[in-house]
């Protein structure tokens, strides 16, 4: 069965496969480069895998306080640049992988719009402002832990969810 599917959906569908492939492949990589270290951990001491490991190390260079610091340099054009980037792609990203999820899967009613965001008519400039004043109430360590999606998704969510 071949169904029609809007350009605006394929593209969506192939912006999220990219985003996968990207992830996959850093995944990969840092298993890759982890894989001595585990072995010669294992090697010591084998232990069957539990929920209370730690979670994968966070990008230092895309976590939620490196992104925090740069959206806060106001006077610096470059610094605003990437912060604006940044934030309008995550934003994005997600937006793309909420449609598609809705065209491709029977969700119950509803369930769209709870994990949509609503930005009619938001400027990007407040978005930033709500996630600088939102991590300042975060310690410096955990935002150092949290990827910057996370960190960015969770304050855009927090103040324009669709409920």
């Amino acid at each position: 069965m071949q169904r029609n599917v809007p350009p605006s959906a394929a593209r969506a569908a192939a912006g999220l496969l990219m985003a996968a492939a990207l992830g996959l492949a850093s995944l990969a990589h840092a298993q890759t480069a982890a894989q001595p270290a585990a072995q010669s951990a294992q090697a010591t001491q084998s232990l069957p895998p539990t929920l209370s490991q730690a979670a994968p190390p966070v990008d230092p260079t895309f976590s939620a306080y490196s992104l925090a610091q740069t959206c806060q340099r106001k006077t610096d054009n470059v610094a605003q640049g990437q912060c604006v980037g940044a934030i309008r792609g995550i934003i994005h990203g997600y937006q793309y992988g909420v449609l598609f999820l809705s065209q491709r899967s029977a969700l119950p009613v509803n369930e769209t719009q709870r994990v949509s965001l609503c930005l009619h008519d938001t400027p990007v400039s407040s978005l930033v402002d709500d996630f600088v004043a939102d991590t300042a109430q975060v310690n410096e360590d955990s935002l150092r832990h949290t990827p910057a999606e996370v960190a960015v998704l969770g304050s855009v969510h927090m103040h324009h969810a669709c409920n």
